[in-house]
């Protein structure tokens, strides 16, 4: 092992993880450096009570930004070793990294790396052109890398039967008003460093979309601007439902998320069937699959999307003085 990471190693780490997504932008992780490595935690403060009760989101969100602190450790010349959940008494601690013996980074690395800064969620209209094989191949495997799954869903009545799933699940999450209050806390007409901006919420929905969308205040859709008729939609999915599995299957997210930018493809997010749990259940049914649906995403080639804000370093970043 490594005697330990720097200050500046581990500044530089934290600025590639906050690149990573999360519900209505909340960014709700923090990190502190300790001991020569980094805690990753989640920030209850953060939380979205109404949206995420459970924790879930907080949980896919913080995986997806410990792959993005592996990532920039690994591409630095330092791969991190990283225990899941290391101190039983503070469950909000999701992950701790410490220094592996120093290596070259593969080119994988390098690519997913470089694609960071240009992963954004597209909640646009897609073109129709297809998604190839060797396309959905890699994120297929960049899903299986984490320890995860990826289920595409092809074919018209199979599409058509998730989107009946995904707007049921919709029409529940609406009927509550917290939540509807919620996600309007988080939408920003003015600059903020959190939060969903109106230009890149997306469209306004219209009856004939056959997806749902959340309605971050984006502008009424121009004539001919529908949707895709029959989006590539892909489930990701989990061994199980646990707080390591979760955390594992943000990892996996991101991998994906990054892979699918590096193939020049724009992804949005559609959480809505994993919020509602009998929709996850519907969900999980009608794949035949073992393990726990996490995540939904829309697949497809479209202008590029809209870069979201994000909070500083400083404002995300401890360093502790004392050692456990």
């Amino acid at each position: 092992m490594g005697t330990g990471y720097t200050e500046t190693q581990l500044r530089a780490a934290v600025a590639d993880a906050v690149r990573a997504p999360s519900l209505h932008n909340t960014q709700p992780w923090r990190f502190r450096l300790r001991d020569g490595g980094i805690e990753l935690s989640v920030d209850p403060a953060r939380r979205l009570p109404a949206t995420d009760p459970s924790g879930w989101g907080t949980r896919i969100a913080g995986g997806a930004a410990l792959f993005n602190l592996r990532l920039s450790l690994a591409v630095a010349g330092t791969p991190a070793t990283v225990r899941l959940r290391p101190y039983p008494a503070d469950p909000d601690v999701l992950a701790r990294l410490v220094p592996e013996l120093p290596r070259r980074p593969t080119p994988t690395e390098q690519s997913l790396y470089a694609a960071i800064p240009r992963r954004f969620s597209n909640r646009a209209p897609f073109w129709p052109d297809p998604v190839p094989a060797d396309a959905r191949w890699r994120l297929g495997e960049a899903a299986r890398a984490e320890q995860c799954w990826l289920e595409l869903v092809i074919g018209v009545s199979a599409v058509n039967a998730f989107a009946e799933v995904a707007r049921s699940a919709h029409r529940v999450l609406e009927r509550d008003p917290a939540y509807r209050a919620e996600r309007a806390d988080w939408i920003r007409t003015e600059p903020a460093p959190d939060g969903v901006p109106a230009r890149a919420g997306g469209p306004q929905n219209e009856p004939q979309d056959l997806l749902p969308s959340r309605g971050f205040g984006g502008l009424d859709r121009a004539p001919g601007r529908d949707f895709e008729p029959e989006p590539l939609v892909a489930v990701l999915g989990a061994t199980g439902n646990t707080v390591v599995d979760q955390v594992l299957a943000g990892q996996a997210l991101q991998r994906v998320l990054l892979t699918a930018t590096d193939a020049g493809l724009a992804v949005s997010l559609l959480s809505q069937p994993i919020e509602v749990s009998g929709a996850r259940e519907a969900l999980r049914l009608s794949l035949g699959r073992f393990g726990t649906p996490q995540m939904v995403m829309r697949i497809g080639y479209g202008q590029p999307g809209v870069a979201t804000p994000r909070r500083g370093v400083d404002e995300v970043l401890d360093v502790a003085v004392t050692q456990r």
